[in-house]
């Protein structure tokens, strides 16, 4: 059997950052908050998404001890030169989900919306999304209770 290679996996990973992608979040199931219960490998959708955010800083970053990039997978620098490693940050705004319990996180690739939408719009419903495209990775997470007074951000580091 081949390998792929990490220029290989740096290849996919530079095809990955040129599509649209969004950031999806989900109630999840209350359940979880006292038995985490691991993500499934062929899942395919969240199993109670509330909206999605369309990720627009997208980059490229290598391992670093040193970095200043800090997620629990490790520590990531920024390079300018394609690596199998993307950095994804996502802000959501005040008002987008702001009485939920955030339960879950996903990343999409090729979502498209429903084309009557507002130009510039980047946060949807699961009702303005004509398709949800294909689901990259998923993780669930230690419940977040939404607030209007509080912006979410993300940082998330996908590995290929």
């Amino acid at each position: 059997m081949a390998t792929l290679t990490h220029s290989g996996r740096a290849a996919l990973a530079a095809a990955l950052a040129s599509q649209t992608l969004h950031f999806a979040w989900g109630i999840g199931q209350a359940a979880w908050d006292d038995k985490p219960v691991p993500e499934p490998i062929d899942a395919t959708a969240l199993v109670s998404e509330v909206g999605r955010r369309l990720i627009t800083e997208v980059r490229f970053v290598a391992e670093d001890p040193a970095g200043d990039i800090v997620v629990p997978t490790g520590r990531y620098r920024v390079t300018a030169d394609p690596s199998r490693h993307l950095l994804l940050r996502i802000a959501f705004e005040f008002g987008d989900a702001p009485a939920s319990v955030i339960r879950e996180v996903a990343v999409f690739a090729g979502s498209k919306t429903q084309p009557d939408l507002p130009a510039g719009q980047r946060y949807f419903t699961p009702d303005q999304v004509a398709s949800p495209g294909i689901l990259v990775a998923l993780e669930r997470i230690t419940p977040i209770h939404r607030s209007p007074a509080t912006r979410e951000t993300f940082e998330h580091v996908i590995s290929l």
